[in-house]
């Protein structure tokens, strides 16, 4: 049974909290753009991926910093033990700054270097298709990341092939790791640059659970294009002194830092 917008939301606030502890216990990580992709994350995750089955929904975080919403996730599933949680990147721990498929196969892709995590998603997609395998390839880009070339030839290559069973999300916080993306170079129209390349595109609130799952059904229904799904979200979303700050792309957060976000975090969607 799917969960509902309520619960939804409760998942994501306590992934959030798991995200914070995690880089603080780790000293050091990727906070801003794991607490931007989370909610379309947990609805991926909570709707679509099957561990059960032997063909499933595949999840290719080609943003690989982001790994902390990943890793929050699958410990809920249960695929990460509450003794593994305070080692994240630590020398000897399966839990490294970016996902690695051999140490945590449910992972899905070892990605970490930008602009290689689509190409991956192309290619699980083509498998599919040719194992009548009927699931969904989805991959998770950063709107930074789409200044790289590779994305641009997978993009192509996607659309050429009418891979219809490919959903990308692009997590569009706005941010890089130091300034506006827009001012590092300027990917905008961004809906139309895919539908140029024959990409069914939609965009919308990444934040907002209805209008996360309506795209995902819209996409699944779609059968002769893939869809980009464009997220608008916050980066460092839930932290008050995170959000739309490029500061907490990567960063060490102090003791104060910890319990004010963790304060943010226990009061967050409460009016």
């Amino acid at each position: 049974m799917l969960l509902n917008i309520a619960e939804l939301s409760v998942k994501s606030q306590e992934y959030r909290k798991l995200i914070i502890k995690m880089i603080y216990d780790g000293g050091a990580g990727h906070p801003g753009g794991a607490l931007s992709c989370i909610d379309f994350l947990n609805v991926i995750y909570q709707d679509e991926v099957d561990f059960s089955k032997k063909y499933r929904s595949r999840v290719v975080l080609s943003k690989g910093h982001a790994v902390p919403a990943q890793y929050a996730i699958l410990h809920d599933l249960g695929f990460i033990a509450e003794s593994e949680m305070k080692g994240f990147r630590n020398i000897d721990s399966r839990l490294e700054g970016h996902p690695h498929a051999l140490s945590i196969p449910q992972t899905d892709a070892t990605t970490g270097l930008l602009g290689q995590g689509l190409s991956i998603g192309v290619g699980m997609a083509m498998g599919k298709n040719i194992k009548k395998d009927d699931s969904q390839v989805f991959v998770i880009l950063g709107d930074g990341e789409m200044q790289e070339g590779q994305i641009w030839e997978a993009i192509m290559e996607a659309g050429h092939y009418g891979l219809s069973n490919l959903v990308v999300f692009v997590d569009k916080n706005g941010l890089s790791s130091h300034c506006k993306a827009c001012e590092q170079m300027n990917i905008d129209p961004l809906d139309e640059k895919f539908k140029a390349f024959n990409w069914n595109a939609t965009e919308i609130d990444g934040h907002d659970f209805d209008a996360i799952r309506s795209a995902i059904n819209n996409a699944k229904s779609e059968e002769h294009k893939p869809t980009v799904i464009i997220a608008n979200t916050v980066k460092g979303k839930g932290v008050s002194f995170m959000e739309n700050n490029p500061q907490w792309h990567s960063g060490v957060i102090s003791d104060a830092e910890y319990e004010i976000a963790m304060q943010d975090l226990a009061t967050m969607g409460v009016e």
